[in-house]
């Protein structure tokens, strides 16, 4: 009896692995052509993500700049295409110490460029900028103050103390020469006879005319502060 259980136990077990055998290697392996197809799906679903995100932004400065030209009057110049905030660019506070160009980003910004001395073209920029700000009531936090000091002069203790004044200012020294490889005056001007508009990505996107009249530049700036509000918080 025990040897005829044996006998039968073992005969089957050839035919169990051949069964085995056949499930497993019938199985079907994934072609190229199938993960060709699953890469190129996933890249989609990526890109997808990528425009999701940047909607708000495309479709906000979409309307401003090309659904509604001729309700659009603008004061500054539009600097287009906007040119993003260079990665090289090499800043450093007053007291010497390395800054990030990301510390910029998140906010816009109204930028003034001029030596440390600050001449009288460089006061009145600084006073517009300040006094812009404040104008702004609730969303002046979405704004923020940019002095860039392109020499080793030392501001005026006066100078520092006046633009603190309504909320403290980004004073940063840079080289000149790094910044006019981002920012540019018009034809026949100079790099600190400007104002210049920067958006939270860290794009120069608009050019404020040389001696500027401070109701047009508001309005300017309120324009952009409601065509962003979809997507711009206030604060970084």
């Amino acid at each position: 009896m025990s040897g005829s259980n044996s006998s039968a136990r073992t005969g089957s077990r050839p035919e169990a692995a051949t069964a085995l055998a056949f499930t497993v290697h019938s199985m079907p392996a994934p072609g190229a052509d199938d993960i060709a197809r699953r890469t190129r799906s996933g890249r989609l679903k990526m890109l997808l993500v990528l425009l999701v995100c940047a909607a708000p932004v495309i479709a906000s400065y979409f309307t401003y700049f090309v659904i509604r030209p001729d309700a659009r009057t603008n004061y500054s110049e539009l600097v287009l295409p906007p040119r993003p905030l260079p990665a090289a660019l090499r800043l450093v506070d007053l007291q010497g110490h390395a800054a990030s160009g990301e510390s910029l980003k998140r906010q816009w910004l109204l930028v003034v460029v001029s030596g440390g001395a600050c001449d009288a073209v460089c006061e009145r920029h600084l006073w517009i900028q300040r006094q812009l700000r404040e104008a702004l009531g609730g969303e002046r936090e979405r704004v923020d103050k940019v002095w860039l000091i392109d020499d080793d002069a030392s501001p005026r203790p006066e100078t520092l103390e006046a633009i603190g004044r309504g909320g403290p200012p980004t004073v940063l020294r840079a080289p000149r020469s790094a910044l006019a490889r981002w920012l540019e005056p018009a034809a026949g001007h100079r790099l600190e006879e400007h104002m210049y508009i920067v958006d939270p990505r860290g794009d120069w996107m608009m050019r404020v005319p040389v001696n500027p009249d401070p109701a047009r530049l508001k309005r300017d700036v309120d324009r952009l502060l409601r065509a962003s509000a979809a997507w711009d918080p206030a604060g970084r």
